[in-house]
C-alpha cells in the first residue's frame, strides 16, 4: 500500500513521474484544472471584497474522487502542479475541494517544484516540499477575477452595441488593436518610386555588384533618383566617365564579433519555431509539453526538455557544467569561451523565473533520441538543443571589408560590401532566425582581394527601380513579439490570446499573416473609442506588473481590483445608457450619397462592412467598400448571363480582389473568377494529358497549374518551360526571375539543382 500519494496534471507526466519514485508512492493526475468560477453573474462579488463563487468542473470531478479515496490509504500527499501561478492555483483548489470532504485530516500535505522531469529532480523535490504560495494564489486569483469581471460586462455591451456571440478580453483586445492598428497603417500608406544605380564589376576573375553612393559630389538618399529618365541619365553620364573602368579608393577592413542568442524562453521558444518550423504558437506549446512530460527513449521514459512556461534565460550551474562538458568533447576546447556565458533576465517575477528552456541533459543528443520522437517532436527538441548548446560557445568572428570606387570624376563613388566568416564559432551549431528578412540578407558576399589604386573591369552599370513597401502585417512570431515588448498578457497566455481571436473570428490568416476581419476593425473602433483606457498598452502592461507584484507579496490582490472595477463599471454602464448601435457600427464620410445628397457612411453589414446611405431605408444606395466613388452600381458583365439562373453577371469586389459573380446573390451563389486561366501550351508533366495553365490565385499571385485540376493537381509558381531537363530527365523546365542572378531556366523538382542564364525569346514549341 503506498503510503504517499503525488498529484500532477497530466496522466502522461505521472507516468514518468511513477517510475523515479518507489512502491511507497502512488502518483494520480488531476487532469488540469479542477475548479473554476460559476460560469454566470454573480460568480466574482466586488460588493463583499470580490468573493468568488468556485463549483467543481463537472468533466474532473472523477478524477476528484479517485484523489479523495486514494487519499484515505496515504499518509502524506504531495501537491506536484506545474511550478507556476497556474500550477499553484491548482494544488490550492485541490486542496480546498479534499478539505472540505475532511479527506485531509491527519495527513501531511506539501506543495513540491521541480522544472525538469528527471529522476534526481523528483526525488529532490519530494525531500524539499513547502508550504502553498498564498502571494502566488492570490495573484492568480486577482487575475481570473480581472479576465471574468471584464468579459462578462463588457461582452454582453458588444451583443448589445455590434452582433450577438462576441466578445472582448482584458489581454485580447490590447493584442486585437496592435493587428488592425497595423492593417490601418498598411492602407494609409503610399507607395513612393525609387530608383539605384548599380555596378556589375569584376577583379581577378570574380564577379561582384556595387551600388552609386555619390553622384558628381552629392550624397545620394533614398529619394534622390525618383524617375527612370533621370536614372538613365545618370546611367549614360558614369558609363562615358567611367571608361569600363573603376579606380578603388578607399578599402576599409573590420573585425566584428557576432555573439549567441541567449537559451529559449517561452516567448523566444514560439517566435523561433513559428519563422524556422512553421509551428503555430499553440503548437509549440503542444510538442513541448510533451516532450517535458516524458516520452520513452529506448526503455527509461524522460522528460527531455526542462518546463515550457518561463521568462528566464538562466541556467543551472550543474546544466552550465554539463553543457560546457559536452561542447569541448564534441567541437573542441577552443569552442569554449574562458567562462560560462551568463544572461540577464528580463522578467521581474523572481518567483516565476525560474530556469530557462534547455536539454534536462545535454547528452541527450537529438539525432540519438530521433528514432524514439515524432517528426515534429524531434523538431522543436533539436532546435531547443542546438540553441542551448550555441549560447555557451564563443562568438562568431566575421571580418567585414567596404571598397569605394570611383567613376571617371572624383565625386561619382560606388561602394561594395562583403563580409567572411573567419571563425564561425556558435554559428557553427546555430543561428537565431529574423522577421521579415530578405534572403540576400542571410547571405555573406564575398569580395575579391582589393587595394587602393586598383582598376575593376566595369561590366554594366544598370539602373533599378523600387518602389518603398508598407510595414508587413503580423506573423504569428511578430506578434508574440510585440505582445511581450508591450508587456501585453505573458509567455504562458500568447497561445490562447492567439487562438481566441482566431476563433472569435476576429482575424485571419493569409499566407501566415494576420488580416483583421470586419469585424474585428469594428469592435477594435468601439473599444478603442469608448474604452480607451482599458485597451491602452501601457495600461495593460501597468496591470500585469501590479499582478506580479501580488505574486512577490509586494501588494494586496482586493485592493488592485478594487482601483480596476470602480471606474471600469461605471464606463459601462455610461456606454450602455449613451451610445446607440448605430454609433458603433456607422463610421459617416466625408462625401455625399449620389442619388440623396445626404452623408455617406461606412457600415457593417451581414457580410461585412460596405458604404451606404445614412438616409435609408427612404434611400437604398450601397457600393462596395473599395469600390470607388461615383460608381452608380456595380459594373454589368456585356453579352453574358449566369450559366445557372441565366441572370445578368456583374463584377463584385471581394476580399481577394475583383470577381464575376451572378446579380442574384445570394439565392444564386455563382462566381468566376474576373480573369479567365490562359492556356500556356505546355503539356503537364504529371499527368501527360492536360496542359499547364497560366491562373491567379485567390491572393492575385500568379501560378500555373494543370487544366485537369482537380483531377490532377500538379502547380508550380514560375512560368513553365517544354523542354526536358538536362540533368534529370523532368520533362518541363521553368523560367525564373531574382534580383541575385537574373533570369534563368530552372528545373521545378526540388531535388534538382539544374539552372542556366535565360536571356528571354519564344517558348520553345510544343510540337
Amino acid at each position: 500500500m503506498a503510503k504517499n500519494l503525488v498529484i500532477v496534471e497530466s496522466p502522461a507526466k505521472a507516468k514518468t513521474i511513477k517510475k523515479y519514485l518507489g512502491k511507497e508512492f502512488e502518483v494520480l493526475a488531476s487532469y488540469g484544472h479542477v475548479r473554476d468560477l460559476l460560469p454566470k453573474e454573480g460568480a466574482v462579488d466586488p460588493a463583499h471584497d470580490f468573493a468568488m463563487k468556485y463549483r467543481i468542473i463537472d468533466k474532473n470531478a472523477r478524477h476528484v474522487d479517485a484523489i479523495a479515496k486514494a487519499l484515505k490509504k496515504a499518509d502524506a500527499l504531495y501537491l506536484a502542479t506545474d511550478p507556476d501561478r497556474e500550477g499553484e492555483a491548482i494544488s490550492w483548489h485541490l486542496y480546498e475541494l479534499l478539505k472540505k470532504r475532511k479527506a485531509l485530516e491527519g495527513k501531511k500535505v506539501g506543495r513540491v517544484v521541480f522544472h525538469e522531469i528527471t529522476r534526481r529532480a523528483i526525488q529532490e523535490a519530494i525531500q524539499n516540499p513547502r508550504e502553498l504560495s498564498t502571494d502566488l494564489i492570490n495573484a492568480q486569483q486577482a487575475r481570473r477575477a480581472l479576465d471574468y469581471l471584464v468579459g462578462f460586462n463588457l461582452s454582453p455591451l458588444l451583443w448589445k452595441k455590434i452582433r450577438r456571440g462576441l466578445s472582448a478580453g482584458r489581454v485580447q483586445s490590447p493584442a486585437l488593436r496592435l493587428i488592425v492598428e497595423r492593417e490601418e497603417e498598411i492602407e494609409r500608406f503610399r507607395s513612393r518610386e525609387y530608383w539605384t544605380i548599380e555596378a556589375d564589376l569584376a577583379a581577378a576573375g570574380q564577379k561582384f555588384p556595387a551600388r552609386l553612393t555619390y553622384y558628381q559630389g552629392e550624397k545620394l538618399g533614398q529619394f534622390s533618383i525618383t524617375s527612370g529618365e533621370r536614372a538613365g541619365e545618370v546611367e549614360q553620364t558614369l558609363t562615358r566617365a567611367a571608361g569600363g573602368k573603376l579606380l578603388v579608393t578607399r578599402v576599409e577592413k573590420k573585425q566584428r564579433r557576432r555573439n549567441p542568442a541567449a537559451p529559449f524562453t517561452t516567448s523566444t521558444l514560439q517566435q523561433e519555431a513559428s519563422r524556422k518550423l512553421g509551428f503555430t504558437a499553440q503548437r509549440t506549446m503542444r510538442i513541448a509539453q510533451q516532450l517535458y512530460e516524458g516520452v520513452d527513449i529506448g526503455g527509461e521514459t524522460v522528460g527531455l526538455i526542462t518546463y515550457m512556461r518561463t521568462d528566464s534565460v538562466t541556467l543551472a550551474q550543474e546544466a552550465l557544467e554539463e553543457i560546457r562538458a559536452l561542447i569541448g568533447e564534441r567541437y573542441g576546447s577552443a569552442a569554449l569561451p574562458g567562462k560560462p556565458r551568463l544572461y540577464k533576465t528580463k522578467a521581474k517575477n523572481a518567483q516565476e523565473a525560474h530556469e530557462a528552456i534547455r536539454p534536462t541533459s545535454a547528452h541527450h543528443l537529438p539525432e540519438v533520441v530521433r528514432q524514439h520522437l515524432s517528426k515534429e517532436q524531434y523538431k522543436l527538441y533539436d532546435l531547443v538543443w542546438k540553441r542551448t548548446i550555441a549560447c555557451q560557445m564563443i562568438h562568431a568572428t566575421i571580418d567585414t571589408v567596404a571598397v569605394e570606387m570611383q567613376a571617371g570624376k572624383p565625386g561619382n563613388l560606388f561602394r561594395a560590401t562583403g563580409s567572411t566568416v573567419v571563425n564561425p564559432g556558435f554559428m557553427a551549431v546555430y543561428q537565431e532566425g529574423r522577421d521579415d528578412s530578405k534572403e540576400s540578407d542571410e547571405k555573406e558576399r564575398l569580395l575579391p582581394p582589393l587595394q587602393k589604386g586598383d582598376q575593376v573591369d566595369l561590366l554594366a552599370i544598370r539602373p533599378e527601380q523600387h518602389f518603398t513597401e508598407p510595414p508587413p502585417r503580423y506573423t504569428e512570431a511578430s506578434l508574440v513579439k510585440a505582445l511581450e515588448e508591450y508587456g501585453i498578457g505573458r509567455p504562458s497566455t500568447y497561445a490562447s490570446i492567439i487562438s481566441t481571436l482566431q476563433n472569435r473570428e476576429y482575424v485571419e490568416m493569409d499566407r501566415k499573416r494576420f488580416i483583421p476581419t470586419d469585424v474585428g476593425r469594428i469592435v477594435n473602433r468601439f473599444l478603442t473609442q469608448h474604452f480607451t483606457r482599458y485597451v491602452d498598452y501601457n495600461f495593460t502592461a501597468n496591470l500585469e506588473n501590479e499582478l506580479d507584484e501580488i505574486s512577490r507579496g509586494e501588494r494586496e490582490w482586493i485592493p488592485v481590483l478594487r482601483e480596476f472595477w470602480e471606474p471600469f463599471i461605471e464606463l459601462v454602464h455610461d456606454k450602455e445608457s449613451n451610445v446607440s448601435r448605430k454609433d458603433v457600427t456607422r463610421e459617416e464620410l466625408d462625401e455625399a450619397c449620389p442619388k440623396c445628397g445626404k452623408p455617406l457612411a461606412i457600415q457593417l453589414g451581414r457580410r461585412g462592412r460596405f458604404i451606404g446611405c445614412t438616409g435609408y431605408p427612404e434611400c437604398d444606395y450601397t457600393r462596395n467598400l473599395n469600390e470607388e466613388a461615383g460608381s452608380t452600381g456595380p459594373e454589368l458583365v456585356e453579352g453574358r448571363s449566369c450559366p445557372e439562373c441565366n441572370s445578368a453577371l456583374i463584377i463584385r469586389q471581394g476580399r481577394y480582389g475583383k470577381f464575376i459573380g451572378c446579380s442574384s446573390y445570394p439565392e444564386c451563389r455563382y462566381i468566376e473568377p474576373l480573369e479567365k486561366p490562359v492556356d500556356t501550351g505546355v503539356p503537364c508533366p504529371q499527368c501527360s494529358k492536360g496542359t499547364m495553365f497560366k491562373r491567379k490565385s485567390r491572393s492575385g499571385k500568379v501560378f500555373y497549374s494543370c487544366s485537369r485540376y482537380p483531377e490532377c493537381s500538379y502547380a508550380i509558381w514560375n512560368e513553365p518551360v517544354a523542354e526536358p531537363c538536362p540533368e534529370c530527365g523532368w520533362p518541363i523546365l521553368t523560367i525564373k526571375t531574382t534580383k541575385r542572378r537574373g533570369t534563368e531556366k530552372v528545373c521545378p523538382q526540388r531535388e534538382c539543382s539544374f539552372t542556366q542564364p535565360w536571356e528571354g525569346g519564344e517558348m520553345a514549341s510544343t510540337g
